[in-house]
C-alpha cells in the first residue's frame, strides 16, 4: 500500500505533463489507411517471409552499442518496446503500398529535387564527437535545420550553443531509439514488398520507423517549448520532411506515424529528467535574449534566405 501511495504523484505528474503536451491527431491520409487490418492475411502470406536483407545492414547497427542521454534505461525500453509494425500481408500494409504507387504516380521532377535535398538531411552525434571530422560543421548545420527553415539562416550552434547542447542531447537518444526499434522488428522496405515501386534511394536499414521523421517530430517537438508561438511552422517543417519519405517511396505511411508517436512519448518522458528540464530552461533563456536581435534579420520571403546582418549591439551573426 505504502508502494503504491508513493508511486501516485509520479503518477499525477505524468498525466500533468501529457495534459500540457497533448498531440495533434495522425494525418488524414493516415487515418484512412490505419482503418485497415495489422494482422497477417493468409492470401498474402509470401510476404511474411520477407526481412530486411542482413547483407544489406549498414554500419547504423553500431548505435545499439550507445547508451541514451536524457531517457533513462527503463524509459528507453518501454518507449522502443511501444510500437509494432503491421504485418507486411496486412490489409493495412497492402493499402500503404497502394497509397505509395499513387505518390510515384504524380511525382513531379520539382518535389523530387526538393525530397532528394530534404533525404541529405540529418544530424548523426558520432561527428561531432571529433572537431576535426570534415563534417563537422555541416553536421551542426543539419542540427538547426528545422529552426533555419522557421527562423532564418541566424540560428546557428554558434550563436545558440545552450539550444545546441539541449538538441545535441536529444538527437542521441533518437539515434539510438531508432536503430533500436528498427532492428527489433527488421521490416523491409516498401521496395522489397512491391517491385513496381521505382524508389529513389535504397536505404542501409530498415524500414520501422523512419529516421527522418523521428528526429524532425522531435526537433520540432523541442523548438515548440524553446518558442512555443511557432509550433505551427516548426510542425510544418515535419510534416513536410515526414511526406518526403512517402514520395521517396522508402517508407510506409506507418513508419512514419510511428516515428510522430515515438518522438512525443519522448518529449513526455524528458520531462521526467532533471537535466533535461535544466538544459531546456537555459535553452529557453537563451532563446528569449537573443530572439529580439534575430527578428531583425530581414528574410527573403520564399526560403527565409538571409541577407542582412544583426545590429551591431548583438553577439549573433546571420
Amino acid at each position: 500500500m505504502m508502494k503504491k501511495l508513493l508511486l501516485l504523484p509520479l503518477l499525477f505528474a505524468w498525466i500533468a505533463v501529457e495534459a500540457q503536451h497533448k498531440q495533434e491527431p495522425a494525418a488524414e491520409h493516415y487515418k484512412t489507411l490505419q482503418a485497415h487490418s495489422t494482422s497477417i492475411n493468409p492470401a498474402r502470406s509470401w510476404m511474411d517471409t520477407v526481412q530486411y536483407p542482413g547483407a544489406d545492414y549498414g554500419s547504423s547497427i553500431t548505435f545499439l552499442l550507445a547508451k541514451p542521454h536524457y531517457l533513462t534505461d527503463q524509459q528507453f525500453r518501454q518507449i522502443s518496446q511501444s510500437v509494432k509494425a503491421p504485418a507486411n500481408s496486412s490489409d493495412q500494409t497492402r493499402s500503404e503500398l497502394n497509397y505509395l504507387l499513387e505518390l510515384q504516380q504524380r511525382r513531379t521532377p520539382e518535389q523530387e529535387k526538393r525530397v532528394a535535398m530534404l533525404g541529405e538531411i540529418g544530424y548523426w552525434p558520432q561527428v561531432n564527437l571529433l572537431p576535426n571530422h570534415p563534417f563537422y560543421q555541416e553536421n551542426l548545420k543539419h542540427l538547426f535545420f528545422v529552426s533555419r527553415e522557421v527562423h532564418g539562416d541566424g540560428v546557428t550552434a554558434a550563436n545558440f550553443p545552450a539550444i545546441s547542447k539541449l538538441l545535441q542531447g536529444a538527437m542521441q537518444d533518437m539515434r539510438l531509439m531508432e536503430f533500436t526499434v528498427k532492428y527489433q522488428q527488421l521490416r523491409p522496405r516498401p521496395y522489397h514488398l512491391e517491385p513496381q515501386l521505382n524508389a529513389m534511394a535504397k536505404m542501409s536499414s530498415p524500414a520501422f520507423a523512419s529516421g527522418h521523421t523521428l528526429w524532425a517530430y522531435l526537433q520540432a517537438y523541442i523548438w515548440s517549448e524553446i518558442n512555443p508561438e511557432k509550433r505551427g511552422a516548426f510542425l510544418a517543417v515535419a510534416d513536410e520532411i515526414r511526406k518526403s519519405r512517402e514520395i521517396m517511396g522508402i517508407h510506409y505511411p506507418s513508419d512514419n506515424e510511428t516515428a510522430r508517436l515515438l518522438a512525443h512519448r519522448m518529449l513526455i518522458a524528458y520531462f521526467n529528467n532533471k537535466q533535461f528540464k535544466a538544459d531546456l530552461k537555459a535553452a529557453v533563456a537563451e532563446w528569449e535574449a537573443n530572439a529580439t536581435a534575430l527578428r531583425t534579420c530581414k528574410y527573403n520571403s520564399s526560403r527565409f534566405i538571409l541577407y542582412k546582418t544583426l545590429h551591431l549591439q548583438s553577439n549573433l551573426t546571420c
